[in-house]
């Protein structure tokens, strides 16, 4: 029976519906450092180019702006030597790859160009490939996307690879993961969504008539669902892979929600009531879930019911124990599946607004008890509003104080109260009926 798990398992995480790009980390191509793009001929002018469809101040904007520059220092502070301490590591968290792995561009020495610099951090190439062979032919006449791909460019154009190579890091795979263990040493809990997370972050490009021309509208909302998509996949992979779902004896408990056991003993609640599992049970990590059943009800409205019932039998059988990895197994299929229909979805404006008043709505009626899941809620509000606001289909004056009070009932995970999230929501609803347009 072990080895029939084993060889499902090996099934699910070896062959998904489509083959995923190999990530810049793990790729073949050698890596030749930022100094390479940060010419003032190539990304690293201070002046825009006139005439060009690229910035060309890309190094500038991540050296001066980015966090992904600073990414690497964070692991001579103060609070990595203390995490380093605690986890008994015997190398300095700046010497070694369970830390290194997300907070740099790791690649195996051999892979390393001549001006290859570990402490640049997360640099140009971590997310868009090594350009050892791609660094002169994206520059040459005539170049096209297609064969710089073919190069070793990574497609971080693809919502889904993107979302792959993000998560990579903002929550881990089979290869690296911010553990439980990491985490109670001291290390912050990961939060991550894709829409937000690129807005945030400060742009190296421009949504232009050259970039409409060549990757039709930026679609934030299409790239939230992507994203909560692969999330939940990657969770799922995680949670069967028999060596990188397990800590001893223990499920890695990285995977379940933080609440159902983090909370004061006084403090009598039932994390489980909403799946009538019963008092005591840690329940698996069901954010990205929540945000999914919100997106099947319009990429597949046939399917979006027995899609729910698939999640729900899968906290069933993790609570039971009962044939838990086959049907995990089962609903990696059906997030796979789902995936596919997102991916072709326009998203048009009726989608948007029954997306954003069902988000709302199921909040209101205690569906984001725990914080985990009304993080996600308030991110995946923010980024629908964003896309009816810039179709303009939302008037934001309107929504956006109420938003920004939406805010603040999860700006900090320990003072999360679902009743005051309820309350901010609430006027978020009634901010909304005022500020759609007719």
């Amino acid at each position: 029976m072990a080895m029939l798990v084993v060889a499902s398992v090996a099934m699910v995480l070896g062959a998904p519906a489509r083959a995923a790009v190999t990530l810049p980390h793990y790729a073949h191509d050698k890596s030749l450092g930022v100094a390479s793009c940060s010419s003032s001929l190539c990304h690293g002018s201070t002046d825009l180019w006139t005439g060009s469809n690229v910035l060309q101040n890309e190094y500038l904007t991540w050296h001066r702006t980015d966090k992904h520059a600073r990414a690497y220092a964070v692991l001579l502070n103060d609070l990595s030597k203390e995490i380093v301490k605690k986890l008994g590591m015997t190398t300095p968290a700046h010497e070694s790859a369970i830390c290194l792995d997300c907070h740099a561009h790791n690649v195996a020495p051999a892979r390393r160009g001549d001006k290859f610099v570990l402490a640049d951090g997360v640099t140009c190439e971590a997310c868009h490939g090594g350009a050892e062979r791609w660094v002169r032919s994206h520059v040459e006449p005539g170049a096209t996307h297609a064969r710089n791909r073919s190069q070793g460019l990574f497609p971080t154009g693809d919502d889904v690879e993107r979302a792959r190579l993000c998560l990579s890091c903002h929550f881990g795979n089979s290869q690296k993961l911010v553990t439980h263990r990491i985490m109670a040493a001291g290390h912050p809990r990961m939060s991550f969504e894709l829409d937000t997370f690129a807005q945030i972050g400060p742009a190296h490009w421009r949504i232009d008539d050259d970039w409409l021309k060549r990757k039709g509208e930026w679609n934030g909302v299409r790239a939230w669902a992507i994203g909560q998509a692969v999330a939940a996949e990657e969770l799922l992979k995680i949670l069967v892979d028999p060596k990188r779902g397990r800590d001893g004896l223990f499920p890695e408990l990285v995977l379940f929600d933080c609440h159902s056991c983090h909370h004061p003993m006084a403090d009598k609640r039932n994390t489980a009531a909403r799946l009538q599992a019963g008092p005591g049970w840690v329940r698996l990590n069901d954010a990205n879930f929540l945000m999914l059943r919100h997106i099947a009800r319009r990429v597949d409205t046939k399917g979006a019911i027995a899609f729910e019932a698939q999640i729900a039998q899968l906290h069933k059988s993790i609570a039971s124990g009962n044939d838990s990895t086959t049907q995990a197994l089962n609903t990696i299929t059906a997030i796979v599946f789902l995936q596919s229909r997102i991916t072709k979805h326009r998203f048009a404006n009726d989608d948007l607004r029954a997306i954003l008043i069902s988000l709302i709505d199921d909040g209101l009626k205690g569906e984001y008890a725990d914080y985990q899941g009304a993080e996600q809620a308030v991110m995946a509000v923010q980024s629908v509003a964003d896309l009816l606001s810039r179709r303009g289909a939302l008037k934001t004056a309107a929504l956006g104080p109420a938003i920004r009070k939406l805010l603040t009932t999860v700006a900090a995970d320990e003072q999360y109260r679902m009743t005051d999230f309820q309350r901010a929501l609430g006027e978020v609803r009634g901010a909304l009926a005022q500020g759609e347009r007719r």
